[in-house]
């Protein structure tokens, strides 16, 4: 004895689906077009955050030729660096703090500037 399938319509563009009884959708794209745009808004998000850390990544990186740097804070917030967003911290023995930004980290110093250093080079 054979079922008789009820109409089934696509979740995305509502075609009518033939195949499997449990199948959602029609094709492919429409079952990666629906999962895009289920997850849109966090992966905005994350995006966002991500674009900021490489882009304070890339900045330090450019106060540090050499693996180690000094700059003011004025020309790290000329650059558009933001210091709410860094990837770890790692505090020294002497009770100094780092915030690094993947390899590249800071460390405030007196008068507003700040130690650039690559990890590897100065800090294990």
């Amino acid at each position: 004895m054979v079922e008789e399938q009820g109409n089934r319509n696509c979740i995305e563009c509502a075609i009518e689906i033939e195949g499997r009884v449990d199948k959602r959708f029609c094709s492919d794209y429409c079952r990666n077009a629906y999962n895009n745009n289920l997850n849109r808004d966090a992966n905005k998000y994350i995006r966002n955050i991500n674009n900021t850390l490489r882009r304070n990544r890339k900045i330090l990186e450019g106060f540090c030729p050499n693996g180690k740097g000094k700059v003011h804070k004025d020309e790290l917030l000329f650059e558009r660096f933001n210091f709410d967003y860094y990837t770890n911290v790692y505090k020294t023995k002497a009770g100094l703090t780092y915030f690094f930004c993947y390899d590249y980290g800071y460390l405030s110093l007196d008068d507003e500037k700040f130690a650039i250093v690559k990890r590897g080079e100065y800090i294990k």
